[in-house]
């Protein structure tokens, strides 16, 4: 129930930006799991990426892929496309383990997605997306934490 209201303000959401290249993410442990998306944000004229670990102190290597290309076990086994296809997202949806109102984001801690926001030029649009039960006061925020533009959880979306 809570995993369709959050796909549903996606889809409200991405559907003003068609033809853009979305940076989605292979769900791990309990979080959102954003792959009921990805049918429907190709069949509206986007294309999908997933992240890739190629430096565990670097940033993602956001790499093109489709339902049906091959994928092999990244870090912590998670998929990555095995075709190396390099592209940089105009948005990246990121997984949200805490975040606050602030719109700072807690993961699993490597700062991934932290790196690649500071690293990708153009900065795409950042999307935490999460539930709400993970609202927290704060993540005490440092210098290197990256905020989202935008929180999705299944009671809301809340704008920086």
């Amino acid at each position: 129930m809570w995993g369709q209201e959050i796909e549903n303000r996606l889809r409200t959401l991405l559907s003003e930006r068609s033809g853009v290249t979305l940076g989605v993410y292979w769900p791990f442990q309990a979080e959102f799991d954003p792959r009921p998306l990805i049918d429907w944000v190709i069949a509206a004229g986007s294309s999908v990426a997933l992240p890739a670990v190629v430096d565990k102190k670097g940033p993602l290597e956001y790499r093109s892929w489709r339902p049906g290309d091959k994928l092999v076990d990244g870090v912590w086994n998670i998929p990555i496309p095995e075709k190396r296809e390099i592209v940089v997202p105009q948005a990246v949806l990121a997984p949200l383990v805490g975040f606050d109102r602030e719109c700072y984001r807690l993961g699993y801690g490597g700062g991934y997605f932290d790196r690649t926001l500071a690293a990708l030029s153009p900065r795409p649009l950042a999307i935490g997306v999460g539930f709400e039960l993970s609202l927290i006061e704060t993540i005490y925020p440092q210098d290197f934490d990256m905020p989202m533009d935008l929180i999705v959880t299944e009671a809301c979306l809340r704008r920086r």
